[in-house]
C-alpha cells in the first residue's frame, strides 16, 4: 500500500485502491457494526472520513483511538454517499501510531478562545484556524520570493547579530557570552570590550543597512528574515521577534519605492486569494465577515498617495475625536492611519514626505530642509504595513543627520563608505510579514499569525 496525503485524496480524479492515509483523529463515532473516523494530516483544511467495518481485530484497535490520536488507515478511496464530500476511505486496517490521553488532551471538538490557545502554542497548529493560518503563511512566504525573483532581485542574507542600531531607537536586546559573575564592577564599555566580539552585540532590528551595502553592488536585492526589538509593548501589533521583508534598490527614488511597495502588496494578496481559497474561507466565515471585500478592494483600485501635510489636514478637518492629537510634526498613530484608509479614502493609502524630526537619520533630506523622502503604506484594520524611504546618498548630509540624532559618524564608518565610493541614489522599505498575514487573514492579534510568539514575559515554547 502507498501512502497518500489527504489533500491529494480529496482531489483525486478517480477511486483509488490499496492506499494508506496517516494523520490525527479529529472525531470518532461508533455505530453498530462499524465506526467513522475523521482524520486530518495538515495538508489541507478538510478532513477525510474513514468508514471501518467492525471485525474483532478492528474493534480492539479502535479501543485505544480517540481525538488527537495519530493513526494509519489502509483501504480504498471510494465515492462517498455523504453530503458535502466527494470521497471517503473504506478502511480495512487500522494502526494506532500514537495515543492521546482523552482525560488530558486539551483540544476537543469545540471552539477554544485565542487566549487559551496561546497557552498551548505547541498544540494549537492542530486546530482548523491555526492550521489554516500556517498554510497561508507558508504560501505567502513563497509568494514573496516569487515576486522578487520575477523582478530580477537577488535574495541576500544579512546578519542576525549586529553592532549597530539601524533605527537609532536603542530598543535592542543584548547578546553576550560573558558569565553574569563576570559583570560586577565593569562599565558598559569594559563589558563590551571583554565580550566575544570585543564590542556590544545585539540581535538585529533590521537588515536594511547591510542591504544597502549589497544593493550598491548587485543593484536590486531583498532580505527576508527574523528581526528583534526589545520594545516592552503589549499591543496587538507588536512582537519581540518578527519577520521582515526588506528590499533595497540602487538607482531608485521615492516614487520607485512606492511603486514597488504597492505592487508587492497587491501581488502577495492576489496570490493568497488565488491559491489559499479554502483556508481563506475559514477566516472569511468565522474571523472577519468583511475579509473578502477588503482583499478585493486592495486588488481593485490604485492606492491613494498624498503628502504628510495633506494627511494631517484631512485628519484635522475630519471632526473625529481622536485619542491622540493631530498636528504637523506629530507622527501618525494607528487610529489616524485607519481613519484615512477605512473612512476617508476606503482603500490603502501611501503617505509620504514626513517631517525630518520624526523619521530616521538615513532618509533623504528634501530640498525644503524640513521633510524627508519617506513613505508609509497604510492598509485597513492594520494601519502601517510598510515603512520606507529614499536613502540619503550625500555624504555630507548623512554625516550631519547622524550627528543631529545624537550618534557619531564613527559608529557608521562602513555605512558612510558607500557614500564615499561610487554613491548612487537608492531606496528601499521594510514590510512586517506578520502584519501582512493579519491583513490577509483578518486576524487581529500578531500573536496569532506566528507559530510561537515572543512577547514581554512569554518565552515558553
Amino acid at each position: 500500500m502507498q501512502r497518500i496525503k489527504i489533500n491529494a485524496a480529496l482531489n483525486a480524479e478517480a477511486p483509488l485502491t490499496d492506499i494508506v492515509v496517516k494523520g490525527w483523529v479529529r472525531t470518532k463515532r461508533d455505530s453498530k457494526g462499524f465506526s467513522f473516523l475523521e482524520v486530518n494530516d495538515g495538508s489541507c483544511l478538510k478532513n477525510l472520513q474513514a468508514v471501518i467495518d467492525h471485525t474483532p481485530e478492528i474493534v480492539r484497535a479502535l479501543e485505544g483511538i480517540g481525538t488527537g490520536a495519530a493513526v494509519a488507515l489502509g483501504g480504498d478511496l471510494v465515492p462517498s454517499p455523504g453530503k458535502g464530500q466527494k470521497w471517503e476511505l473504506k478502511a480495512r486496517s487500522v494502526e494506532l501510531l500514537g495515543a492521546a490521553d482523552q482525560e488530558t488532551f486539551p483540544l476537543q471538538k469545540k471552539r477554544h478562545s485565542d487566549e487559551f490557545l496561546r497557552t498551548i502554542a505547541h498544540l494549537r497548529p492542530r486546530t482548523n484556524k491555526y492550521g489554516a493560518m500556517l498554510r497561508i503563511r507558508s504560501e505567502m512566504s513563497f509568494a514573496v520570493h516569487q515576486f522578487f525573483r520575477d523582478r530580477g532581485f537577488f535574495y541576500v542574507h544579512t546578519p542576525i547579530l549586529t553592532g549597530s542600531d539601524c533605527e537609532g531607537a536603542g530598543e535592542m536586546f543584548r547578546v553576550t557570552s560573558l558569565d553574569p559573575a563576570q559583570w560586577g564592577g565593569k562599565s558598559a564599555a569594559e563589558l563590551g570590550a571583554a565580550d566575544f566580539f570585543g564590542r556590544p552585540a545585539h540581535p538585529t532590528v533590521s537588515g536594511q543597512l547591510e542591504g544597502e551595502l549589497l544593493a550598491l553592488a548587485l543593484g536590486d536585492v531583498y532580505t527576508f528574515g527574523p528581526t528583534f526589538r526589545a520594545e516592552n509593548s503589549n499591543t496587538p501589533k507588536h512582537c519581540a521577534e518578527f519577520w521582515m521583508i526588506e528590499p533595497e534598490m540602487a538607482f531608485a527614488d521615492l516614487t520607485d519605492d512606492m511603486n514597488l511597495a504597492e505592487d508587492m502588496v497587491k501581488a502577495t494578496v492576489g496570490w493568497a486569494v488565488e491559491r489559499c481559497a479554502a483556508d481563506l474561507d475559514l477566516f472569511a466565515n468565522f474571523v472577519d465577515k468583511e475579509l473578502r471585500p477588503t482583499l478585493e478592494g486592495i486588488l481593485k483600485d490604485p492606492f491613494v498617495r498624498l503628502p504628510y501635510t495633506e494627511a494631517v489636514d484631512i485628519l484635522a478637518k475630519s471632526g473625529k475625536a481622536f485619542e491622540f492629537p493631530v498636528g504637523y510634526g506629530v507622527d501618525l498613530q494607528t487610529e489616524h492611519e485607519r481613519y484615512l484608509c477605512e473612512e476617508h479614502f476606503k482603500r490603502p493609502v501611501i503617505v509620504y514626505d514626513y517631517p525630518k524630526e520624526i523619521k530616521a537619520f538615513y532618509m533623504r533630506l528634501n530640498d525644503d530642509d524640513r521633510t524627508v523622502g519617506a513613505m508609509d503604506l497604510l492598509v485597513p484594520r492594520i494601519g502601517e504595513l510598510v515603512g520606507g524611504s529614499q536613502r540619503e546618498e550625500r555624504l555630507d548630509v548623512l554625516e550631519r543627520r547622524i550627528t543631529e540624532t545624537g550618534m557619531t559618524p564613527e559608529q557608521y564608518s562602513w555605512y558612510l563608505d558607500i557614500r564615499r565610493f561610487g554613491s548612487a541614489p537608492h531606496a528601499g522599505f521594510g514590510l512586517g510579514f506578520e502584519r501582512l498575514l493579519m491583513l490577509v487573514t483578518g486576524i487581529t492579534n500578531i500573536r496569532d499569525v506566528i507559530a510561537f510568539p515572543r512577547t514581554p514575559g512569554h518565552l515558553e515554547f
